[in-house]
């Protein structure tokens, strides 16, 4: 870090360290493996100019927003010129304007607590905005006016949210009230970039926090629709859970479980995803029935369609669309095995649906058990130890991942005497559902099998 403040020293430019890392290390948070982000009033040539022939590998991807990155000693670094930063009212992008000082470079950042800096190589600390202080009694608070602030830069709304999830600090009252006043400007920023702060504030350590503060400050409304329709009117009766409550706590023993039931994992951004939006269709199925029951037929279903509309709109990949709709459709799917009823061949569809996902099915329907009844927590507990010892069982015994025929398409077409086509496809599709129901067949059973479909098709 000094090495690089003389660098640019020498050859006449300032260069401070600034943002997250400062914060990051009054905080106890910084570690080997943080980045580092500079900001100086050389330009952005300059910086490539100054770093040639220092540092381990350069790129430039972001030049044009001032931004050069670096890499040196395994050690990632961003340096950025002096700026200003903005948005034109009817634009997603971003306008970009090089700035001259290193207070006018503070004071357009997004929260106090990251307008500190470090001059280099002096070690000058820099606080022009009271940042310690507001990192003392962590809150959020903006260098600028809110309203400035988010003008400037509708994703720091976000970021505020964000930013409270994963430092647990309090958003100041100012903020917060600029945030609900101001929640529409949300709506020029690109969906990209709303994901990328939606996913780091899903991905933190508190989540809810971040959460409660969209669904307050109405910034929910635009981002996730669907989370703020959670909070369901309760009957007169009060016969259901508060769904929007209860999907947070979801989210909660969700993550617990990411670590404490095997496999663990790191946190699980599908895991974590399926867990939020488990529930959407519940308000879109609810329906009052006779005693003050109130009922959700087939909420997983709709939710599952919902999700996968919702995660296109955020621009998620296909293939996280694809994993998280699959959980949603698939978490009621335990209640039907009672206590222990299911058939072997039962267990076996539950698995083949499941597929590479049965690992976080396992988890999120554990943790969408948020009953208060304690005897009833534990019996719904114990119901799926017994399907986990059961799946474990079976796939011993037949390899339940890779279930497939006991007859692959060429035994199929050899058997029948027939050339490629759509008949082969069905005749795979009846072994596939014999080999569900009734386990391993030896090759004469199912030949058998086989030809007993085949004459019925042919009849």
């Amino acid at each position: 870090m000094i090495e690089v403040g003389e660098r640019f020293a020498a050859a006449g430019y300032e260069i401070a360290l600034v943002g997250g890392p400062v914060r990051d290390v009054l905080l106890g948070r910084f570690g080997p493996d943080h980045d580092l982000d500079f900001t100086t009033n050389a330009r952005p040539t300059k910086i490539l100019d100054i770093l040639e022939g220092w540092a381990d590998a350069i790129w430039d991807v972001g030049i044009k927003f001032g931004t050069v990155g670096a890499r040196k000693n395994g050690r990632e670094l961003e340096i950025t010129t002096y700026r200003t930063e903005t948005y034109d009212p009817t634009s997603r992008k971003p306008e970009v304007e090089f700035g001259d000082s290193l207070e006018g470079d503070l004071h357009r950042r997004d929260f106090t607590v990251n307008a500190m800096a470090m001059r280099l190589p002096a070690m000058e600390f820099v606080d022009p905005y009271k940042g310690v202080s507001d990192l003392a009694a962590r809150t959020l608070r903006t260098p600028a006016t809110p309203q400035q602030s988010f003008d400037d830069d509708p994703l720091r709304m976000m970021r505020a949210a964000r930013f409270s999830a994963q430092l647990e600090f309090e958003i100041d009252d100012e903020v917060f009230a600029a945030m609900s006043q101001m929640a529409e400007r949300i709506s020029i920023v690109s969906p990209e970039r709303v994901r990328e702060e939606f996913m780091k504030l899903v991905m933190s350590d508190h989540p809810r926090r971040g959460l409660r503060a969209l669904v307050d400050t109405g910034l929910a409304e635009l981002v996730l629709p669907e989370l703020p329709l959670l909070q369901l009117e309760e009957d007169e009766h009060h016969h259901h859970k508060d769904v929007y409550e209860h999907t947070l706590t979801v989210l909660e023993q969700a993550m617990e479980l990411e670590t404490l039931h095997e496999p663990a994992s790191g946190p699980d951004p599908v895991l974590r995803l399926a867990a939020l939006l488990h529930d959407i269709g519940k308000p879109r199925t609810r329906k009052f029935e006779d005693g003050g029951r109130v009922s959700f037929h087939h909420h997983e279903v709709v939710g599952a369609r919902m999700t996968r509309k919702r995660m296109q709109a955020m621009r998620f990949s296909n293939e996280m669309i694809d994993d998280v709709s699959k959980l949603v459709e698939l978490h009621l799917r335990f209640h039907g095995y009672g206590t222990g009823e299911w058939s072997d061949s039962a267990v076996r569809r539950y698995v083949r649906d499941a597929g590479d996902q049965l690992v976080r099915l396992h988890k999120l329907t554990r943790a969408d058990s948020t009953t208060r009844n304690k005897r009833r927590a534990a019996a719904l507990q114990s119901a799926y130890d017994s399907l986990e010892n059961r799946i474990a069982v079976l796939n011993e015994q037949e390899e339940l991942a890779s279930i497939r025929p006991d007859l692959d398409g060429a035994a199929i077409m050899s058997i029948l005497n027939i050339p490629p086509g759509p008949t082969v496809g069905k005749a795979y599709n009846f072994l596939l559902e014999l080999r569900l129901d009734r386990g391993p067949l030896s090759t004469d059973e199912a030949t058998k099998a086989l030809l007993e479909w085949w004459a019925e098709q042919s009849g």
